[in-house]
């Protein structure tokens, strides 16, 4: 439970992150957050399987990489597609 609660708490530091570096028209912060922590399970799934990587150890530089990676990821993709836009008049 613990470590599920550690993820959302690094998904959402690494969706604001990612929502900084990523620009586009905007998404808004809790979009960005939601979309962050959705980016963080998916770089810590991709980073065990790809890599190798046991992301599952608790917080430390490697996981906020992962997460922040995955946000950016993510955020772009959600730019991309438009999702979290207004509608434009």
């Amino acid at each position: 439970m613990l470590e599920l609660i550690g993820w959302l708490v690094i998904g959402g530091f690494a969706g604001w992150v990612a929502g900084k570096l990523v620009r586009g028209r905007g998404n808004g912060v809790l979009v960005n957050v939601v979309l962050g922590v959705v980016g963080a399970v998916l770089g810590g799934w991709i980073a065990s399987v790809v890599f190798g990587v046991d992301v599952s150890e608790g917080f430390n530089v490697e996981t906020l990489a992962v997460a922040i990676l995955g946000a950016i990821l993510i955020l772009a993709i959600a730019n991309i597609a438009g999702i979290g836009r207004e509608p434009s008049a």
